[in-house]
């Protein structure tokens, strides 16, 4: 719980911190990833937002040792709360009316999915069977950077609606959502008390490769969609996306039992296919003007 706990906050800071630093800098491209890498490597404060979430992956590293991949996922999805926050105090972004409830309801679709984990003790699996895991995530990441494709070419037309970024978002979060399976695989090779004599096993596996993929590919897509759209919509869009995925697809792969009580699990498929069910009813288009961040430039 404190490494969960631990984890939101370094990832709340890290993501306004990184916004913040990016409302300064000329416009990416993610058609371009050397040139936006190194923008963004000559920016101080976008190295601390950076820094702050990789120290929030350390944590999340712990997290996936101790605790079922859904708990966990469950966990990381109250750090939505705190970035709503940051994001209105630090970069005084405003939510829409819609927007806040659709977070409401995901909000209470995390408590759904925290109370079917309360008083239970599920089997903690460390590792995958390589064929399941690669057949779940290689469409996975194709779906994702097509879908961030069709975005940008949509995003590139004539007088087109100033885009809210739930695309964007959503391509974001399938690669993460693969992210956290590569993460939660790391996390089950490395022995703490051996670290030297687990890198053989690891290297062996697929997932510092799927970690390596995704986190290259997804840095330059979220760093140029965080550029152009709201954190207090990219992020909890993006979030939820890989929550989803993650619980479903490492329920499956990693071989975590579902509860066997019917009430525990009517809230964990309930409040998955909530989150799941909020994403399809956001707006895909801001009524803000053409001028306004939401726009491409």
């Amino acid at each position: 719980m404190a490494a969960a706990l631990l984890a939101n906050v370094l990832y709340s800071t890290g993501f306004v911190l990184e916004k913040r630093a990016l409302a300064g800098m000329p416009p990416l491209s993610a058609a371009q990833p050397g040139r936006a890498l190194l923008l963004l490597a000559g920016r101080p404060l976008w190295i601390c937002g950076a820094t702050a979430l990789a120290l929030g992956f350390a944590a999340q590293l712990a997290v996936y040792r101790t605790l079922p991949i859904a708990a966990a996922q469950g966990l990381f999805l109250s750090g939505l709360v705190l970035l709503l926050v940051l994001s209105s105090v630090v970069l005084g972004e405003r939510p829409s009316g819609r927007e806040r409830r659709a977070v409401a309801v995901i909000g209470l679709a995390l408590v759904m999915v925290v109370s079917s984990l309360y008083g239970s003790s599920e089997e903690i699996s460390h590792s995958a069977p390589a064929g399941i895991l690669l057949a779940l995530c290689l469409p996975t990441l194709a779906a994702g950077l097509l879908l961030y494709a069709a975005a940008e070419r949509r995003a590139r037309r004539r007088h087109r609606q100033p885009t809210t970024g739930v695309a964007y978002a959503v391509a974001v979060g399938l690669l993460y959502g693969v992210s956290s399976l590569a993460i939660k695989g790391v996390s089950g090779h490395l022995d703490t008390s051996d670290l030297p004599g687990s890198v053989p096993a690891l290297l062996a596996s697929p997932y510092p490769y799927l970690l390596l993929v995704t986190g290259s590919s997804g840095l330059v897509l979220s760093q140029t969609a965080l550029q152009r759209c709201r954190a207090s919509l990219i992020v909890p869009v993006c979030s939820t996306v890989t929550c989803v995925f993650t619980i479903v697809s490492g329920t499956i792969a990693f071989s975590e039992p579902l509860p066997e009580d019917p009430l525990r699990l009517l809230l964990r498929i309930g409040g998955t296919a909530l989150a799941l069910t909020v994403l399809l009813t956001l707006p895909r288009h801001d009524a803000a003007s053409p001028t306004s961040e939401g726009t491409l430039p």
